[in-house]
């Protein structure tokens, strides 16, 4: 057994990437050495296999000496029922598997119809509650700009000595002029938050291209996800910027640099890598960024309530 030829070339990309070598090289060999794109499409459809990280080997020719000796026909008969039996039992073990993969494919099913059905329960609340909240603030803002108008008329009545006498809620302070000298309290934004308007901004700026916006999301996921798995890998938590691939699917769009950076990384003082320090690899931080992530490539309302 031998470790298989691969395009030289593309595996120094792939690797440049950040996927390891065993990786990169099964991705390859599986893919026919087509291009990068077969070969990361190969990874994404395999991430969860036992053996992603294993170095492929393929079996080698290996020439042997050939010593001719008679075959009688009570050897082919006994060769021939060896081979009807281990043709029955593959049928039967193919059959057997051909019917637990339809139960898989059954219950994978009714899990993705119902997680479907969750999200867009959950995508519907949260857009009945951001209207119902737009409408409370709306009505509140009004009531304030009324408060205020008549307010100013009383004062502008007053001050020309219209009425016979200031009215009582001019006696004390107007509620308008206490509310500008307190301080309004602004509302703090999270990591997440932050993450999730990146993305929103990636996804509207491209709204015309949904097959660059998702191969957007599924890079920055595979460096997200490198990172985690792999906290102590320095290859994991360096980027090269000038690598065409990531230019291409990430460095060239608007949020995805940005994004990168709220998962810790940095630009180098030269400016030729983003690089995450291993004292800055937050886990938390990269389990919310995986979340986001999957989010966005999942909810079919991503993005309509933040424009």
């Amino acid at each position: 057994m031998a470790v298989p030829e691969v395009n030289k070339k593309l595996l120094e990309e792939l690797e440049d990437m950040g996927f390891p070598r065993a990786r990169a090289t099964r991705a390859l060999h599986y893919s026919g050495n087509s291009s990068l794109e077969e070969a990361i499409s190969w990874v994404i459809d395999h991430e969860n296999d036992s053996n992603i990280d294993e170095m492929p080997l393929v079996a080698l020719d290996i020439d042997v000496d050939y010593q001719p000796f008679h075959i009688t026909e009570q050897m082919r008969i006994k060769a021939q029922e060896l081979r009807d039996r281990v043709r029955e039992k593959k049928e039967e073990e193919e059959k057997k598997l051909e019917r637990q993969r339809e139960r898989e494919r059954i219950r994978a099913s009714k899990e993705l119809t119902e997680a479907k059905r969750i999200a867009e329960t959950n995508a519907r609340e949260r857009y009945l509650a951001s209207l119902k909240t737009e409408k409370e603030e709306e009505k509140r803002a009004r009531e304030k700009i009324l408060k205020k108008l008549e307010q100013d008329k009383v004062e502008r009545g007053f001050g020309v000595r219209l009425p016979p006498q200031r009215p009582a809620a001019l006696n004390s302070s107007p509620p308008l002029l206490q509310e500008k000298k307190t301080s309004v309290p602004l509302k703090s934004v999270t990591k997440a938050e932050q993450m999730r308007e990146c993305l929103r901004s990636l996804n509207h700026n491209h709204r015309d291209d949904g097959s660059r916006v998702r191969r957007a999301f599924q890079t920055l996921l595979i460096y997200v996800g490198n990172v985690a798995k792999n906290p102590d890998e320095e290859k994991f938590r360096n980027i090269r910027l000038s690598n065409p691939l990531f230019q291409d699917r990430v460095g060239t769009l608007s949020g995805g640099l940005e994004f990168l950076e709220l998962c810790g990384f940095e630009k180098t003082k030269e400016g030729e890598f983003l690089y995450l320090p291993r004292d800055k690899v937050d886990m938390a931080v990269l389990n919310t960024a995986g979340y986001e992530l999957k989010s966005a490539m999942t909810n079919p309302f991503f993005g309509l309530l933040s424009r």
